[in-house]
């Protein structure tokens, strides 16, 4: 068996990521935070998820974000299947989010991009099928 059990994140202040988060997945909780020392400077560290996946904040990154139309090696973003991909537009939209990009949605999926208060991009996509012949079409 193999699962991605956790995204670790740094950014500068854990708050935007973690409120967008909070609107996309009100299921979601904080499973635990601190305090912490990464190689002489403080963290405050957090783990945002439920019982099987949580994203790990932690904050005082610093320099810039990754450039998201630029082409620096980095993560470009992250991805999450949602059951409603429309009820998790209205819910960002009703926290104050805006879609970046409206995605390439096709008859068996539906995409959508956000990007969170520190310069992250999340992907959301329901599929429409069952079958990976129909759900993973790349053309």
């Amino acid at each position: 068996m193999v699962r991605l059990e956790h995204a670790n994140l740094v950014v500068t202040d854990i708050e935007p990521t973690l409120s967008f988060l909070k609107a996309a997945f009100p299921h979601w909780r904080v499973r635990g935070s601190g305090q912490g020392d990464w190689y002489g400077k403080p963290r405050t560290w957090l783990h945002f998820g439920d019982d099987e996946f949580y994203i790990a904040l932690s904050d005082n990154g610093e320099g810039a974000p990754r450039d998201l139309k630029g082409h620096a090696p980095g993560l470009a973003h992250l991805a999450f299947e949602v059951s409603d991909v429309e009820r998790l537009i209205a819910r960002l939209e009703a926290a104050g989010h805006e879609v970046t990009n409206p995605g390439a949605p096709t008859e068996h999926r539906r995409n959508v991009y956000f990007i969170d208060g520190n310069n992250i991009e999340f992907e959301f996509v329901q599929y429409f099928s069952d079958n990976p012949a129909e759900k993973n079409r790349y053309e």
